[in-house]
């Protein structure tokens, strides 16, 4: 098996237990890291089919504790996001197997299918992708599990806000105290949990990569992967989760054009403006939390100017925009 770098090389236990679940005369014959991901080690496998062509299969492995819960957890949502998703109108990867507990491999493990498209965070073509995000936004929430996912759970509270340095520090006690009232009442949803840009697989034009330009018309998503926090709660929760990701890697007005183009998209968010609100703050109280982290994968990524400052300096920005804006 041939691996294209070291990080991608797979376990004995993990290895023998993904031939298991392969095709008969299929093999294993190369293996390559995925990057970008914050929760886990990704790995694609090219498998060797018996007609001497190939397909892929991707291994999703918790290494090391996450920020979102047990591994185990973590895995069965997935698989059963992965399983309710299979036949809808949301492409995401084919559940193969999981192992939530290793108790065949060396971590936990997930196999799944292998889809096309790559992930895009340039800020080139983003007025081309960004009806097409709220859209697929809008559709992942019509979905209709025969099982509800758990309901969803806020990791960060009032509690554990951190003020960006240099932040007015009146307007971030006043959103602060937003998210200090109980949550509003809403109607639950079938929530993808990290709907962002890094999670959304796009076919773009070879001759126009970043997506801008007169080619960026035929665009497309060919995907949405990573469901391991699949929940049942507000659209508002995952609207504002995508909102404050693009005003992290685009600027704050992305974030605001975004819950308007779901809207526009036919999405329904809370009727009232200070419920809106509640959410939308949420978000990124929670994000002030772990700058560094979320910055990271973007680093990797090539967006060397999204260092800590700038994402914090764009993380206030969003927040005031949000507390300033009219009901």
């Amino acid at each position: 098996m041939t691996n294209h770098d070291e990080a991608a090389t797979v376990r004995p236990l993990t290895l023998a237990w993904v031939r298991r679940h392969l095709e008969p005369g299929e093999r294993i014959v190369g293996a390559e890291a995925l990057h970008g991901g914050a929760t886990a080690d990704m790995r694609r496998l090219t498998v060797g089919t018996r007609d001497g062509g190939t397909r892929h299969l991707v291994l999703r492995s918790f290494v090391d504790p996450t920020r979102q819960g047990p591994a185990e957890d973590l895995l069965h949502r997935e698989a059963d996001a992965l399983t309710t998703l299979t036949g809808t109108g949301v492409r995401a990867p084919g559940l193969v197997a999981f192992d939530p507990v290793a108790a065949h491999c060396e971590y936990p493990s997930l196999l799944m299918s292998h889809l096309p498209g790559r992930t895009t965070l340039h800020d080139e073509g983003l007025e081309t992708r960004l009806p097409l995000l709220a859209r697929q936004l809008a559709a992942i929430h019509t979905v209709r599990p025969a099982a509800r996912p758990r309901e969803y759970v806020a990791l960060s509270t009032a509690d554990t806000v951190v003020v960006p340095e240099g932040a007015d520090a009146a307007t971030w006690a006043a959103a602060t105290d937003v998210i200090r009232r109980p949550a509003p009442r809403y109607e639950g949803r079938f929530l993808h949990g990290d709907f962002q840009p890094g999670n959304v697989l796009l076919d773009l034009p070879p001759e126009d990569p970043a997506g801008a330009g007169a080619g960026a018309a035929v665009a497309r998503i060919t995907g949405v992967v990573d469901w391991a926090a699949a929940s049942w709660g507000p659209a508002d929760l995952d609207v504002a989760h995508c909102a404050t990701n693009l005003a992290l890697l685009h600027g704050p007005t992305w974030g605001l054009r975004f819950t308007e183009a779901y809207q526009d998209a036919g999405g329904t968010l809370a009727a009232a403006a200070d419920e809106r609100l509640y959410w939308q703050v949420r978000s990124p109280l929670a994000f002030s939390e772990e700058v560094q982290w979320v910055a990271q994968p973007w680093w990797e990524a090539g967006r060397h100017e999204l260092t800590t400052r700038a994402v914090e300096e764009r993380l206030d920005a969003y927040l005031t925009s949000l507390m300033d804006a009219p009901g």
